[in-house]
């Protein structure tokens, strides 16, 4: 169990990834973003996750130089994820995005590199352009984003290498099980998107009177929550109160009971799209 923000877990491939990161999913380009990934780092965080489609792999480079120039840390203490896009899926576009993602981030590798959504008839090809990039040293660790049971069978079929990751939308509301439990006999790290549900659980009773009980936020409660699942958890913010305040969640733990409560508040809702209907 992670006991402080540097804690790792240790993918299949023996690479050590932050439990817990900075998401800058909706954050556009421009001061406030440089500003995010910088105050993150000052304040402990380790893990960046960014994507080609969020347009903003500049600004998260600019925070990423400025952040371990402040600190004094090296590059290779930090790990920074990108995605390949929808639209540059397939073999020769995969590996040409990602070079376009490490100019802009102005990096010379990345730590982990994801397939964003699975596209039908195209991700397999897309796969095969990870295990290239990652073979050829440029990425640390390759995985999925996205992927239902199914793809990640359809996938593993044919891989040479299984993915390490698969980032999904998890929360309270939307809590996986069967999915985690595929991932773990996989040896496949599962990893949260939009785990406080884009805000909407923050006025949750039953989240909010576990939050009482240990003087914490919904969102630390939930965070925490991510964490005692054994789920990679990325929270996005921009503002310093609750960058810090996110990642406040080392010196409390949750009883089996208050987990228990946490999961009965599956509803299968989902706020982001599909992973079976997606159009983009």
């Amino acid at each position: 169990m992670a006991k402080n923000l540097q804690d790792t877990t240790t993918l299949h491939n023996g690479v050590k990834m932050p439990w817990f990161g900075l998401g800058v999913f909706k954050v556009e380009e421009g001061p406030e973003l440089v500003n995010a990934v910088k105050t993150a780092i000052k304040h402990g965080y380790r893990s960046i996750d960014t994507a080609a489609i969020y347009g903003n792999e500049e600004g998260v480079g600019q925070g990423i130089r400025e952040g371990i120039k402040e600190v004094g840390i090296s590059r290779e203490e930090l790990f920074i994820t990108s995605k390949v896009w929808n639209a540059d899926q397939g073999y020769e576009s995969t590996l040409a995005a990602f070079e376009t993602s490490l100019n802009k981030l102005r990096l010379d590798y990345l730590d982990l590199y994801l397939i964003h959504w699975a596209v039908e008839g195209k991700y397999k090809d897309t796969w095969k352009a990870l295990e290239t990039l990652y073979k050829a040293g440029k990425v640390r660790a390759i995985g999925v984003s996205n992927f239902q049971i199914h793809h990640l069978k359809d996938l593993i079929q044919e891989a040479e290498i299984k993915p390490m990751i698969n980032q999904v939308e998890y929360h309270p509301r939307l809590t996986q099980k069967e999915l985690q439990a595929f991932c773990k006999e996989q040896g496949v790290q599962l990893e949260a998107w939009s785990p406080l549900m884009q805000g909407q659980l923050l006025n949750n009773a039953t989240l909010q009177r576990i939050g009482n009980k240990y003087n914490k936020s919904v969102a630390q409660v939930i965070l925490r929550w991510d964490l005692q699942n054994g789920v990679v958890t990325i929270p996005k913010s921009t503002k310093e109160h609750r960058i810090i305040e996110n990642a406040n969640i080392f010196d409390f733990e949750l009883t089996k009971e208050d987990i228990e409560q946490i999961n009965s508040l599956h509803d299968n809702h989902r706020v982001g799209p599909d992973p079976d209907n997606v159009d983009f």
